[in-house]
């Protein structure tokens, strides 16, 4: 009996699990831990941030938000990054194995991003339908238009082949780095839960 409702009930765990990844929002929240250790080649900062990175793909807007100290040199730029040539998937490990990728929002740096300190908070919208959002040779890598770089940065996000990259006069190419990775919403994990109770209940009675 228990092989046979195993046998059962694994597709439709399968198929509830892709459904409940995959379900429409317009509002994608990201977490992301900046280090050190982080970068590719890995370095020995002891410098770290938080932040988070929040993608609207209705109102076409990427949020950005991060508090960062303990850099070795002082900041002088930011960006994020896609896409990476293999998935980073926020741990430190799977980040540091990652290759590097080209900048794919505003150059030279983020927009009122705090240059010249170690350490130090940001915060800004960047509207992505306007071309000062993004570095231009990544909107003529994917269409040459700002809908065809929104597309492959949230595909990149979505991958975890994105990241969020720190530079500083110590460290020229990256002094800190980390992966967004998604905050499942409160409702997807709700929809998901009522979707399995019925098969706990048909379970118990067997």
């Amino acid at each position: 009996m228990k092989r046979r409702f195993t046998a059962w009930i694994a597709p439709w765990l399968a198929a509830l699990l892709v459904s409940c990844s995959v379900a429409h929002a317009a509002v994608f929240n990201y977490s992301v831990f900046l280090s050190g250790p982080s970068e590719f080649p890995v370095n020995a900062s002891a410098g770290t941030g938080t932040g988070s990175v929040i993608y609207d793909d209705v109102a076409h807007t990427l949020g950005l938000q991060i508090s960062f100290s303990g850099l070795t040199g002082t900041t002088t730029a930011s960006h994020l990054h896609a896409p990476t040539v293999i998935s980073g998937v926020g741990t430190e490990a799977q980040a540091s194995a990652a290759m590097n990728a080209g900048v794919a929002t505003t150059t030279p740096s983020l927009v009122g991003f705090p240059l010249g300190v170690t350490s130090g908070t940001f915060s800004n919208t960047l509207d992505l339908t306007m071309a000062s959002s993004w570095n231009a040779a990544y909107v003529t890598a994917n269409g040459g238009t700002t809908a065809g770089a929104e597309s492959a940065l949230a595909a990149a996000l979505a991958a975890g082949k994105s990241y969020w990259n720190v530079h500083s006069d110590t460290f020229p190419g990256g002094e800190i780095r980390g992966f967004p990775t998604i905050i499942p919403e409160p409702a997807t994990w709700m929809l998901c839960l009522l979707a399995l109770a019925p098969l706990c209940v048909k379970r118990r009675r067997q």
